[in-house]
């Protein structure tokens, strides 16, 4: 089958591609996926003609169709580590070491000057260390992860098919990069698009230029995204939804309508509104106000709907007798909500660097469903290009996270209860603490090597367990 996905590269890189994408390269174009691939940072980004040839391939700026693809492979481990005990979901603490692949085909057209669509292929192979257990902040993104027993497709798949309507709104016209999910070279500078379709909502809400890209920038979970936002997305990190947006020169609004799964981490979709579902609005602001250089603040929130346990529920059932140990999943109920919000900022500083934070808060009531078991999250971090030591298209990184869940949640966890992540059999309870540096070293074309370290105090927010230091080698190439 990998063979059959290889072949369907090749032929859309010879048979397609070709005639249209020998133009030059827009700079800084990256690819997006599971992967949560963002918007490269502008830093530096023409510099010198090295920045200008980051893909195999150069991408045309005129033809109506779009072929790009991408491979990231991450070669990930860590030590063994101090651990006073094991549960069902601790992150295992022997000395050990895993492989992640994952490929994917960008395509799209043109329909017209407003109408676009897009379908993108995946192939996703590989595990994460620590049988992908027993941290918030769980160290690759590229992992898929599936429980119940249910095992992975280890076959291509389609990850988004979507349409893209633009409305415009005025005649006046601005420049727009052109990407795997951006056609259009030029847009009205007040608009209004609509989304429909498969798609995975981190390429547009809580986007950050610094850190929200695990092909060239962070690895880990919380970095990457908002760990309080329990995005509404399958095992894959993708949904069924719609999103509206209302652009102008220096804000946006956002709002998405999207499909939950069915349970917790699941591999399928549910279908029925009524019952499940998640709504999601973004407000962000643009500017030059600091420095006279590019910013952002960006403001989320979220209400999703499922058949969503309770910890204090299970908790009591437990006290009570009615369970043998503290069970999430016996006190799943048709109605539950789970709501909650984060803030975004990002700062260009220099040229060549700049700054970037998050701030998460969710209700943590109800059962973590779609993502990480994460209910407050504090982030910081910057990034800064290679030019001043005479290698613009280089990249490094550091950020710092800090992730901490609720009261009741502490407690089930405390009681032997197991999440979707965690569960070390007990707890005793400390803010998981996550430092992540990076360098990513761009080697020729669309060829880059990166080397990310990862320091976990109290991982699982367990202080009787770790800490752990994470090493990872990542080959990633643009086509």
């Amino acid at each position: 089958m990998r063979r059959h996905f290889l072949k369907i590269v090749v032929w859309a890189l010879c048979g397609v591609s070709l005639p249209v994408c020998w133009w030059p390269l827009r700079a800084g174009a990256q690819a997006a996926g599971s992967a949560r691939t963002k918007s490269e940072a502008s830093l530096g980004q023409n510099d010198d003609a090295e920045s200008d040839v980051e893909t195999i391939f150069p991408h045309t700026f005129t033809g109506r169709y779009w072929v790009s693809g991408q491979a990231n492979v991450v070669l990930q481990g860590y030590g063994a580590f101090r651990a006073k005990y094991n549960g069902p979901n601790s992150l295992t603490n022997w000395a050990q070491s895993a492989t992640t692949h994952l490929l994917t085909l960008y395509t799209g057209y043109e329909l017209s000057q407003t109408t676009e669509v897009f379908l993108d292929i995946e192939d996703a192979t590989g595990n994460g260390v620590g049988d992908e257990n027993g941290l918030a902040g769980y160290v690759n993104l590229d992992v898929v992860r599936l429980i119940s027993g249910v095992p992975r497709a280890n076959a291509p798949y389609v990850a988004q098919f979507m349409l893209r309507e633009i409305i415009p709104l005025t005649s006046e016209r601005v420049a727009a990069d052109r990407d795997e999910l951006d056609l259009a070279t030029s847009l009205p500078a007040r608009r209004i698009e609509v989304r429909l379709g498969k798609m995975d909502l981190t390429n547009f809400f809580d986007v950050n230029t610094y850190g929200s890209d695990s092909n060239l920038q962070f690895l880990n979970w919380t970095v990457d995204d908002n760990g309080a936002w329990d995005v509404a997305s399958n095992a894959r990190g993708y949904t069924d939804g719609v999103i509206a947006e209302y652009d102008d020169r220096s804000r946006s609004v956002r709002f998405a309508e999207a499909v939950m799964p069915k349970t917790p981490f699941g591999r399928f979709l549910d279908a029925d509104l009524a019952r499940a579902r998640s709504e999601n609005v973004e407000l962000e602001a643009r500017g030059k106000h600091i420095f006279h250089r590019d910013g952002a603040v960006r403001v989320l929130g979220y209400l999703n709907h499922a058949d969503m346990g309770n910890y204090r529920e299970a908790n009591a059932e437990f006290l009570d007798g009615a369970t043998a140990t503290p069970d999430i999943t016996a006190t799943r109920r048709e109605g539950r909500h789970r709501y909650g919000f984060g803030l975004n900022l990002e700062q260009e500083i220099t040229e060549t660097f700049g700054v970037f934070g998050r701030l998460g808060w969710s209700d943590g009531h109800n059962e973590s469903f779609c993502y990480t078991e994460d209910d407050r999250t504090l982030e910081v971090g910057g990034l800064v290009k290679g030019r001043p030591w005479r290698r613009s298209s280089d990249h490094a990184g550091v950020a710092f996270v800090v992730n901490g869940i609720v009261a009741a949640h502490q407690e089930y966890l405390a009681l032997g209860g197991v999440g979707i992540m965690l569960g070390d059999g007990g707890l005793t309870y400390g803010q998981e603490k996550i430092v992540e540096a990076f360098y990513t070293a761009h080697l020729w074309r669309g060829f880059s090597m990166s080397y990310d370290f990862q320091h976990v105090n109290n991982p699982g927010y367990n202080e009787a367990r770790g800490p752990v230091s994470v090493s990872a080698v990542r080959f990633h190439t643009e086509f």
